[in-house]
């Protein structure tokens, strides 16, 4: 099976992938120096399956009938935020199919350069296991308020995978739930290894979801375990509210595009859900 066979046979236009990476060269080449090292925060060996500049891995995306897909820079010191932002604004100029993505850190001024960038970016990306920062950090407060006003999707890597650290897992994600109620966060890898933690604040949060990158893949399943089954019913449900987003991680992958959705399809949750998964729910989500 293809990516392109998948789409078809579920009578899809395509993929949409809400996680997908695209760097500047130089930060790409050290993102992937430590995949290549198994860095402190990878934790195992990681062999990336794709290696390309950004123009070779767009067409490699287009091939497999992804229609949009994000960018999604993160932050991991100050005074990085706004030089990603402005390399994110200029890949859209050239890739028309990614969405305008862009991404904040706890820093002076980082209220006032969130708001000035709500009027174009689409998609927030934040990485608190790599930023190491907490979401609650009091520089950010007002930075998510504004972002809880415009409704804007957060994809949000807050869960304690590949490698915890004192700043992962979902109890913080709660607290800065209850101060921005409104938060419209997309809980990456669906919170692994926290999944029922962080499956529970998208139910009960009306603008919390997951997306499921590299979820219920065998590569996952190693590191932290297979996804709880008796959590499927309620993940069934969740996609069904549009509340579930396919996510790959491309190109920062150890294994071939179609292995996510191959995970997926085992699942046994029916093609209404996968149809919701991979394209309507996140059709909705970026208009």
């Amino acid at each position: 099976m293809t990516p392109v066979d998948f789409a078809e046979a579920l009578g899809l236009p395509g993929l949409i992938d809400l996680h997908t990476h695209f760097l500047p060269p130089r930060v790409m080449a050290k993102v992937r120096a430590q995949f290549d090292a198994a860095g402190p925060l990878i934790g195992r060996p990681w062999p990336l399956h794709y290696r390309d500049e950004d123009d070779a891995l767009v067409e490699v995306l287009r091939s497999y009938g992804v229609r949009r897909f994000t960018a999604l820079p993160y932050a991991h010191k100050p005074g990085m935020a706004e030089f990603l932002n402005d390399w994110a604004a200029g890949f859209v100029e050239r890739v028309p199919e990614a969405a305008v993505c862009g991404t904040f850190f706890p820093e002076p001024g980082v209220s006032a350069y969130v708001a000035t960038r709500t009027l174009t970016v689409e998609v927030w990306k934040v990485h608190v296991q790599v930023g190491a920062f907490d979401v609650t950090d009091p520089l950010l407060d007002e930075a998510w308020g504004v972002v809880a006003d415009a409704g804007t999707p957060v994809v949000l890597h807050a869960g304690s995978g590949p490698v915890p650290t004192e700043h992962t897992g979902p109890g913080p994600v709660g607290e800065l739930l209850a101060r921005h109620p409104g938060l419209r966060l997309v809980i990456a890898h669906a919170g692994a290894p926290e999944y029922a933690e962080f499956l529970t604040l998208a139910e009960s949060h009306e603008r919390v979801a997951l997306d499921t990158t590299m979820a219920f893949t065998p590569f996952f399943e190693e590191m932290g375990g297979a996804y709880p089954p008796d959590l499927l019913p309620r993940l069934r449900d969740l996609g069904l509210a549009g509340k579930v987003h396919l996510g790959s991680d491309f190109p920062n992958i150890p294994y071939p595009y179609v292995v996510q959705l191959e995970a997926l399809t085992r699942l046994g949750l029916g093609e209404e859900w996968l149809r919701a998964v991979c394209w309507d729910s996140s059709a909705a989500l970026l208009g």
